[in-house]
Protein backbone atom coordinates (compact mmCIF):
# COMPACT_ATOMS: atom_id res chain seq x y z
CA UNK A 1 0.00 0.00 0.00
CA UNK A 2 1.19 3.50 -0.82
CA UNK A 3 2.86 5.35 2.02
CA UNK A 4 0.63 8.40 1.53
CA UNK A 5 -2.62 6.47 1.96
CA UNK A 6 -4.76 7.97 4.71
CA UNK A 7 -5.53 5.59 7.54
CA UNK A 8 -8.05 6.17 10.32
CA UNK A 9 -7.80 4.10 13.50
CA UNK A 10 -11.15 3.73 15.28
CA UNK A 11 -12.78 1.42 17.78
CA UNK A 12 -14.15 -1.76 16.23
CA UNK A 13 -17.59 -1.03 17.72
CA UNK A 14 -17.88 2.23 15.70
CA UNK A 15 -19.66 4.09 18.52
CA UNK A 16 -17.17 6.82 19.45
CA UNK A 17 -18.44 10.36 18.97
CA UNK A 18 -14.87 11.52 18.38
CA UNK A 19 -14.26 8.84 15.75
CA UNK A 20 -17.49 9.95 14.09
CA UNK A 21 -16.25 13.55 13.97
CA UNK A 22 -12.99 12.51 12.27
CA UNK A 23 -14.89 10.26 9.85
CA UNK A 24 -17.26 13.11 8.91
CA UNK A 25 -14.29 15.43 8.33
CA UNK A 26 -12.72 12.94 5.91
CA UNK A 27 -16.03 12.38 4.12
CA UNK A 28 -16.75 16.10 3.83
CA UNK A 29 -13.28 16.56 2.35
CA UNK A 30 -14.06 13.67 -0.05
CA UNK A 31 -10.79 12.00 0.87
CA UNK A 32 -10.39 8.25 0.53
CA UNK A 33 -9.03 6.43 3.56
CA UNK A 34 -8.59 3.02 5.10
CA UNK A 35 -10.27 2.01 8.35
CA UNK A 36 -8.11 0.22 10.89
CA UNK A 37 -10.17 -1.04 13.82
CA UNK A 38 -9.07 -1.72 17.38
CA UNK A 39 -10.86 -3.83 19.96
CA UNK A 40 -11.09 -1.35 22.81
CA UNK A 41 -12.61 -3.88 25.21
CA UNK A 42 -9.49 -6.01 24.71
CA UNK A 43 -7.43 -2.84 25.27
CA UNK A 44 -5.71 -3.11 21.90
CA UNK A 45 -5.31 0.67 22.00
CA UNK A 46 -2.90 0.24 24.93
CA UNK A 47 -0.65 -2.22 23.16
CA UNK A 48 2.83 -0.94 22.37
CA UNK A 49 2.28 -1.10 18.61
CA UNK A 50 -0.62 1.37 18.78
CA UNK A 51 0.88 3.46 21.58
CA UNK A 52 3.93 4.09 19.41
CA UNK A 53 1.64 5.38 16.65
CA UNK A 54 -0.90 7.39 18.64
CA UNK A 55 1.27 8.66 21.54
CA UNK A 56 -1.80 8.87 23.81
CA UNK A 57 -3.44 5.47 23.19
CA UNK A 58 -6.64 7.26 22.18
CA UNK A 59 -8.86 6.90 19.15
CA UNK A 60 -9.31 8.19 16.56
CA UNK A 61 -5.83 8.49 15.10
CA UNK A 62 -5.14 9.60 11.54
CA UNK A 63 -1.98 8.47 9.73
CA UNK A 64 -0.79 10.30 6.61
CA UNK A 65 2.61 9.85 4.98
CA UNK A 66 4.05 8.40 8.16
CA UNK A 67 2.66 11.23 10.31
CA UNK A 68 0.20 10.15 13.01
CA UNK A 69 -2.23 12.52 14.71
CA UNK A 70 -4.78 11.90 17.44
CA UNK A 71 -7.67 14.07 18.71
CA UNK A 72 -10.55 14.60 16.31
CA UNK A 73 -10.41 18.40 16.38
CA UNK A 74 -6.68 18.35 15.56
CA UNK A 75 -7.39 15.88 12.76
CA UNK A 76 -10.00 18.22 11.26
CA UNK A 77 -7.61 21.19 11.40
CA UNK A 78 -4.88 19.12 9.75
CA UNK A 79 -7.19 17.97 6.95
CA UNK A 80 -8.36 21.54 6.32
CA UNK A 81 -4.78 22.74 5.96
CA UNK A 82 -3.84 19.69 3.90
CA UNK A 83 -6.50 20.49 1.27
CA UNK A 84 -7.36 24.15 1.92
CA UNK A 85 -9.24 24.81 -1.30
CA UNK A 86 -11.61 21.88 -1.10
CA UNK A 87 -14.77 21.74 1.06
CA UNK A 88 -13.62 23.75 4.05
CA UNK A 89 -14.18 22.24 7.49
CA UNK A 90 -13.82 25.54 9.34
CA UNK A 91 -15.22 29.02 8.68
CA UNK A 92 -13.12 31.27 6.46
CA UNK A 93 -13.57 34.32 8.67
CA UNK A 94 -10.85 34.42 11.33
CA UNK A 95 -13.21 35.28 14.21
CA UNK A 96 -15.79 32.68 13.23
CA UNK A 97 -13.03 30.11 12.82
CA UNK A 98 -11.74 30.94 16.31
CA UNK A 99 -15.28 30.63 17.69
CA UNK A 100 -15.72 27.25 16.02
CA UNK A 101 -12.51 26.03 17.64
CA UNK A 102 -13.60 27.46 20.99
CA UNK A 103 -16.86 25.52 20.72
CA UNK A 104 -15.05 22.31 19.83
CA UNK A 105 -12.67 22.68 22.78
CA UNK A 106 -15.53 23.40 25.18
CA UNK A 107 -17.60 20.44 24.00
CA UNK A 108 -14.60 18.19 24.64
CA UNK A 109 -13.47 19.65 27.97
CA UNK A 110 -16.80 20.34 29.71
CA UNK A 111 -20.14 18.52 29.97
CA UNK A 112 -18.53 15.29 31.20
CA UNK A 113 -21.59 14.56 33.31
CA UNK A 114 -23.80 14.71 30.20
CA UNK A 115 -21.49 12.35 28.34
CA UNK A 116 -21.60 9.97 31.32
CA UNK A 117 -25.36 9.99 31.82
CA UNK A 118 -26.19 10.13 28.11
CA UNK A 119 -23.43 8.05 26.49
CA UNK A 120 -23.31 8.29 22.72
CA UNK A 121 -24.05 4.60 22.21
CA UNK A 122 -27.71 5.30 23.01
CA UNK A 123 -27.92 7.07 19.63
CA UNK A 124 -27.36 3.66 18.02
CA UNK A 125 -28.86 1.21 20.50
CA UNK A 126 -31.74 2.92 22.28
CA UNK A 127 -32.47 5.26 25.14
CA UNK A 128 -31.73 5.03 28.84
CA UNK A 129 -34.62 5.01 31.28
CA UNK A 130 -32.91 7.16 33.88
CA UNK A 131 -33.56 10.79 34.70
CA UNK A 132 -30.74 13.30 34.50
CA UNK A 133 -29.09 14.21 37.78
CA UNK A 134 -29.13 17.78 39.04
CA UNK A 135 -25.53 18.24 37.88
CA UNK A 136 -26.37 16.91 34.42
CA UNK A 137 -29.43 19.16 34.12
CA UNK A 138 -27.27 22.17 35.00
CA UNK A 139 -24.75 21.13 32.32
CA UNK A 140 -27.56 20.66 29.79
CA UNK A 141 -28.79 24.19 30.51
CA UNK A 142 -25.27 25.49 29.77
CA UNK A 143 -25.27 23.49 26.54
CA UNK A 144 -28.62 24.92 25.46
CA UNK A 145 -27.49 28.45 26.32
CA UNK A 146 -24.34 28.15 24.20
CA UNK A 147 -26.16 26.50 21.28
CA UNK A 148 -28.94 29.08 21.33
CA UNK A 149 -26.46 31.98 21.37
CA UNK A 150 -24.29 30.60 18.57
CA UNK A 151 -27.05 29.40 16.22
CA UNK A 152 -28.66 32.42 14.54
CA UNK A 153 -32.45 32.40 14.39
CA UNK A 154 -33.61 30.68 11.19
CA UNK A 155 -30.07 29.57 10.27
CA UNK A 156 -29.22 26.04 9.19
CA UNK A 157 -25.64 26.17 10.46
CA UNK A 158 -23.65 27.97 13.15
CA UNK A 159 -21.44 30.13 10.95
CA UNK A 160 -23.28 30.56 7.64
CA UNK A 161 -21.88 27.60 5.73
CA UNK A 162 -21.56 24.19 7.37
CA UNK A 163 -18.47 23.53 9.49
CA UNK A 164 -17.22 20.54 11.48
CA UNK A 165 -18.31 22.43 14.61
CA UNK A 166 -21.90 21.83 13.48
CA UNK A 167 -21.33 18.09 13.57
CA UNK A 168 -19.67 18.28 16.98
CA UNK A 169 -22.48 20.36 18.49
CA UNK A 170 -25.14 18.12 16.95
CA UNK A 171 -23.38 15.06 18.38
CA UNK A 172 -23.63 16.49 21.88
CA UNK A 173 -27.24 17.61 21.46
CA UNK A 174 -28.29 14.30 19.94
CA UNK A 175 -27.35 12.50 23.14
CA UNK A 176 -30.46 14.21 24.52
CA UNK A 177 -32.67 14.22 21.41
CA UNK A 178 -32.19 10.50 20.76
CA UNK A 179 -32.96 9.72 24.38
CA UNK A 180 -36.22 11.66 24.32
CA UNK A 181 -35.05 14.30 26.79
CA UNK A 182 -36.61 17.72 26.50
CA UNK A 183 -34.69 19.80 23.95
CA UNK A 184 -35.81 23.19 22.56
CA UNK A 185 -37.63 22.64 19.27
CA UNK A 186 -35.26 24.67 17.14
CA UNK A 187 -32.21 22.86 18.53
CA UNK A 188 -33.87 19.49 17.93
CA UNK A 189 -34.60 20.57 14.34
CA UNK A 190 -30.95 21.62 13.99
CA UNK A 191 -29.83 18.15 15.07
CA UNK A 192 -32.12 16.52 12.51
CA UNK A 193 -30.69 18.72 9.75
CA UNK A 194 -27.14 17.86 10.70
CA UNK A 195 -28.00 14.17 10.91
CA UNK A 196 -29.34 14.31 7.37
CA UNK A 197 -25.94 15.16 5.86
CA UNK A 198 -24.48 12.47 3.62
CA UNK A 199 -21.30 12.27 5.71
CA UNK A 200 -23.27 11.64 8.90
CA UNK A 201 -25.56 9.15 7.19
CA UNK A 202 -22.50 7.25 5.99
CA UNK A 203 -21.30 6.91 9.58
CA UNK A 204 -24.71 5.87 10.86
CA UNK A 205 -25.02 3.26 8.09
CA UNK A 206 -21.99 1.32 9.38
CA UNK A 207 -23.16 -2.02 10.79
CA UNK A 208 -22.91 -2.30 14.57
CA UNK A 209 -23.62 -5.01 17.10
CA UNK A 210 -25.57 -3.97 20.18
CA UNK A 211 -23.73 -4.78 23.42
CA UNK A 212 -24.97 -7.77 25.36
CA UNK A 213 -27.42 -6.93 28.14
CA UNK A 214 -26.03 -7.70 31.58
CA UNK A 215 -28.31 -9.98 33.57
Amino acid sequence: MENNKLKLYVGADFVSAFAMSAFVALKEKQLSFEFITLNLKARQNYQASYRDVSLTCKIPTLVHEGFALSESSAIAEYLDELTPGHNRLFPQDIKQRARARQLQAWLRSDLLVVRKERPFDLVYFGKKDTALSDDARAAVERLFFVADRLLPEGAEHLFGDWSIADTDLAIMLNRLVANGDQVPARLAAYVRRQWDRDSVRAWMDIERVAPAIQS
